[in-house]
């Protein structure tokens, strides 16, 4: 499913246009992007948690050449599944 599709399935489920879903679903990920960012956690019950993780510095290889190189620490965004969401895809 793509976002073209996630708008269509809230537009007809929340009963609103497709512009109204559109921009609700946009609103919804920058605001947990922008959270990200500050360092913050978003907890959503039921379906799960978003969260800044940080990845320490390591050595790593240039697949080219086989060289050793420094990879540098950096902080990406991660995301736990709930329980209920675990529970549903195991059905």
């Amino acid at each position: 499913m793509n976002k073209e599709e996630l708008v269509e399935q809230i537009s007809k489920n929340a009963k609103v246009t497709k512009k109204m879903a559109s921009d609700i679903l946009s609103v919804t990920l920058e605001t947990i992007q922008k959270s990200l960012a500050k360092g913050h956690k978003v907890t959503l019950i039921g379906f799960g948690t978003f969260e800044p993780r940080k990845r320490a510095a390591r050595m790593g290889r240039n697949p080219q050449n086989g060289k050793a190189i420094k990879i540098a620490a950096k902080t990406i965004p991660a995301f736990s599944a709930g329980k209920k969401f675990k529970e549903m895809l195991l059905k």
